[in-house]
């Protein structure tokens, strides 16, 4: 299995969305950008420096459906993408060659920017090829220390994705260092209150159990070695980390040592934005247009 045939699989729709892209003279982002555009997922409207976005479309010798939008700055590219979206002239947004911290300043601009819920999250859909299966961890890269109650809309913005993916009650793993809530620990402590909210019914669509070991949450065995008797252990589809640290690890250690595929998307703003670290290949980018169509087909109208 492969992630780009397991994200088709679930698409219900086949139109055309416009996505509009903030600092789009990246090699990786335009590679992408062709693949989707030729097999008509999207239609491209590219802000940028003009010149550099046109020399590297010239040299990988890429034709696809295109606007570019001349920008004097990073700032500039991502207030115009992100009002593009704002104004329904585009469907989805993606950062390109751009800080996180400046692109989301326009996503969150309170004139025009284009945040929904309280708290936006970032989702990584990842395959894990030794193990042949589908993961879900959030959030690598958007909330550094989340507090309880962000690590609940974590969960919820999790949940959507998981839905959209036909992962219709998913198990989700809280993770922490332990298995037992430990006091010195607040991630097994809040691991501990979200399982409790779930069962209290304040979180919906899935099982919610924690805390969990990383092993124990992915790996029947060891759960059974630790003597994890939890009916989910070992079954995990949603991994939530305690901190941006640790899901950054996790991320990169599926990306660079586990050689996983992955897609990566922000949820909670009027649009999924389709959000890459700038090191990720263009196989990765093209996997996050692929999730961000499918989440917008289905859960966006």
């Amino acid at each position: 299995m492969k992630l780009d045939h397991y994200l088709k699989s679930k698409l219900t729709i086949s139109k055309t969305l416009r996505v509009a892209v903030a600092c789009a003279e990246d090699e990786a982002v335009l590679m992408a950008l062709s693949q989707a555009a030729e097999e008509a997922w999207i239609e491209a409207h590219l802000y940028g420096d003009k010149e550099k976005i046109e020399m590297i479309l010239d040299a990988l010798k890429l034709s696809f459906k295109l606007k570019i939008f001349d920008c004097a700055n990073p700032e500039e590219a991502c207030a115009k993408a992100v009002q593009a979206v704002h104004k329904g002239e585009a469907e989805l947004l993606m950062k390109g060659l751009v800080d996180t911290s400046v692109f989301l300043k326009a996503v969150l601009n309170k004139d025009w920017g284009i945040r929904k819920a309280q708290v936006l999250s970032h989702v990584t859909v990842a395959y894990v090829p030794k193990r042949d299966r589908i993961y879900l961890v959030s959030d690598a890269a958007m909330n550094i220390a989340p507090d309880l109650m962000t690590k609940k809309a974590i969960i919820d913005n999790c949940v959507e994705v998981a839905h959209a993916l036909g992962l219709l009650d998913p198990k989700v793993a809280v993770l922490s260092a332990v298995e037992k809530v430990n006091p010195r620990m607040p991630s097994s402590v809040d691991a501990a209150e979200l399982s409790a909210m779930t069962k209290r019914g304040e979180i919906l669509g899935c099982q919610v159990d924690g805390p969990f070991a990383l092993d124990n949450a992915v790996d029947v065995e060891a759960a059974h070695h630790k003597g994890v008797v939890h009916p989910n252990a070992g079954h995990a589809d949603v991994l939530i980390v305690p901190n941006i640290e640790a899901g950054n690890i996790l991320f990169k250690a599926i990306t660079f040592l586990a050689f996983g595929e992955t897609a990566g998307v922000v949820m909670g703003a009027d649009v999924p934005i389709i959000l890459t670290s700038r090191a990720d290949k263009a196989e990765d980018k093209y996997h996050s247009i692929l999730l961000a169509h499918l989440l917008k087909g289905q859960h966006h109208g």
